[in-house]
């Protein structure tokens, strides 16, 4: 899939999706706060592509797909559905190459830092625990998968990976089932 069809797969996604909760509750802001960084990510990533930025563009399209796919797995959104980076096998111009290089391995190092910089939030008595730990081990996930693409030199699959996977974090902890105990820097709060 090139990057335009990763744009397009994106916007389709949030074409088809609205909030699950109630307006009024609780749960409906942390709902809409989710779906606002789903959409200002794609609209990020949109103006990246056109501007001639494939590596950022790439970044915001994997991080707001996570941000949509953690709000839906947690209820806040529907329909249910998983949009994960997929073999995304555009090509990133040479001028480019150093770019990538770069916000690849700045992305491994901060999501590594960032997962041991959160807890559940949640009491472990609570039904949202194992929630707020699925969250923690879908962004693992990604972040092993990414290293394992970064070590075969797919730097375009590694930094889908990791941007996908830190958005988990980040969606965590907006919706409050996850809980920094570090740098908050490191997270969209």
């Amino acid at each position: 899939m090139n990057f335009d069809d990763y744009g397009v797969l994106f916007r389709e996604a949030l074409r088809r999706t609205w909030i699950a909760v109630p307006e009024g509750t609780l749960l409906h802001r942390a709902a809409v706060e989710v779906l606002e960084m789903a959409v200002a990510y794609q609209d990020d990533g949109t103006t990246f592509l056109g501007d001639g930025d494939p590596v950022n563009a790439l970044a915001g399209f994997a991080y707001g797909l996570g941000w949509l796919d953690a709000g839906l797995r947690l209820g806040l959104l529907a329909p249910l559905a998983a949009h994960p980076p997929g073999e995304v096998d555009a090509c990133i111009p040479d001028a480019k190459s150093a770019h990538l290089h770069e916000k690849t391995h700045r992305y491994r190092r901060m999501l590594q830092s960032a997962l041991t910089m959160v807890e559940a939030a949640p009491d472990e008595a609570s039904p949202l625990y194992a929630g707020s730990r699925e969250l923690h081990a879908t962004a693992r996930s990604w972040y092993a998968e990414g290293v394992e693409r970064l070590e075969a030199g797919d730097l375009v699959g590694a930094l889908a990976r990791f941007s996908y996977g830190y958005a988990w974090l980040d969606a965590g902890i907006r919706a409050g089932l996850l809980r920094v105990t570090g740098e908050r820097g490191l997270f969209t709060v």
